[in-house]
């Protein structure tokens, strides 16, 4: 039977993001892309935030990332503030590490009631970083696009990693582009070899951005945290934005910073909690 078989969770938001807390550190045990799939059926979620006891010293927990589709994802920011308010509401505490798949993720509370900060580490530009399948020695463009080749669509994005990888498409405006349509065949372009996040972004000023998002392994989100960073990073590669900014997105808006210091980049926003239950069995009987 599945770890999460009668497991509580907590339905989390994280700015449009919907997101699924199970905290396994008392009650270890695997948790399959099957599972996943099948809490997805019944409980629509973005992400699938699992917390396995700690691997490492001085860390709170192992963080497993589940995409809706059952797939795993090395980070979700927007995740992470979910996870941090939950503990923080329980333990009052002000600082805390988690390790992910990504690595090491910090996690202090905002400026204000409500807002929680994770440092989301250092972007990686490189073309086998992010990945992606041939090389480009400039990431801040590269050829890539959607559409006739004397005018295409959407064409030469921008690519980073986040811990995942990202594609940020810059447009004049956010909406005027089928991205439910595009972000599947972009998505799973051959010159991503894990797939990748397709962003639309649109600068509004060297402060303020929007987004949508196409998310890997979800689909089409209201909000994607790491897709914020990502395109903070990128906009700011381009001269374009500050290090600085404010990324709106269709659930909200989070501050990014990246961070001059380190390069680190800092993401800052909302979470809240929803409801509670517990995983009924029968969801996993089929689940081999």
């Amino acid at each position: 039977m599945s770890a999460l078989a009668n497991h509580a969770f907590a339905k989390m938001n994280g700015i449009g993001n919907e997101i699924v807390v199970v905290d396994l550190r008392d009650a270890p045990g695997a948790v399959t892309a099957a599972d996943a799939r099948a809490v997805a059926s019944q409980l629509p979620y973005d992400q699938l935030m699992v917390l396995q006891p700690p691997r490492l010293a001085g860390t709170e927990a192992f963080v497993r990332i589940y995409n809706n589709d059952g797939s795993e994802a090395g980070a979700c920011g927007n995740g992470m503030r979910c996870v941090v308010q939950r503990l923080f509401e329980a333990t009052g505490g002000r600082a805390v590490t988690f390790e992910t798949a990504a690595g090491l993720l910090n996690c202090w509370p905002g400026p204000s009631p409500e807002l929680y900060t994770v440092d989301m580490g250092v972007p990686k530009f490189g073309w086998q970083d992010i990945p992606l399948a041939e090389e480009f020695r400039d990431t801040r463009y590269i050829e890539l696009q959607i559409g006739p080749i004397d005018a295409p669509v959407l064409h030469s994005p921008s690519v980073v990693s986040m811990g995942n990888p990202h594609a940020i498409f810059w447009v004049d405006d956010v909406e005027a582009h089928d991205l439910a349509r595009f972000g599947p065949l972009l998505e799973n372009h051959p010159i991503f070899p894990e797939r990748a996040n397709i962003t639309l972004a649109h600068i509004i000023d060297r402060d303020h951005i929007t987004i949508r998002t196409w998310e890997r392994g979800a689909g089409l989100t209201r909000a994607c945290g790491s897709a914020a960073c990502a395109t903070a990073v990128a906009a700011a590669r381009l001269k374009r934005a500050n290090r600085i900014v404010r990324i709106m997105l269709p659930g909200g808006e989070l501050s990014i910073e990246w961070r001059e210091r380190d390069d680190h980049v800092l993401m800052t926003g909302p979470a809240s909690f929803e409801y509670e239950g517990r995983f009924d069995p029968a969801l996993f009987a089929s689940v081999a």
